[in-house]
């Protein structure tokens, strides 16, 4: 059986930075002991992983926002099951123990 490897192309992508940020970026590998480039290609994916997420997030609120009291509402049965439940669970409820 033949094994593959993921190739990644790889592409240089030339930044030029301003001294104050290029300071903290060559500070921060070095503390890290780690290459720059490390360390920009991970707060470059970080950021760009923020955004998606965010993105995500506004879509879901805008089609919430768009299908509120219409039919593709949420189900009023699975709403009562889940306030039901964050009643069961909320915070700063005491429960009683049961006496053994």
């Amino acid at each position: 059986m033949a094994s593959f490897v993921a190739i990644t192309m790889v592409r240089n992508f030339h930044l030029p930075l301003p001294n104050p940020l290029y300071r903290r970026l060559r500070s921060a590998a070095e503390r890290a002991n780690q290459p720059a480039t490390t360390i920009a290609r991970y707060a470059i994916d970080s950021w760009l992983r923020q955004q998606q997420k965010l993105m995500v997030r506004e879509a879901i609120a805008a089609y919430a926002a768009d299908v509120a009291g219409t039919p593709a509402d949420l189900d009023e049965q699975l709403e009562a099951a889940s306030l039901e439940r964050w009643r069961e669970e909320r915070p700063g409820r005491k429960r009683r123990r049961r006496a053994r």
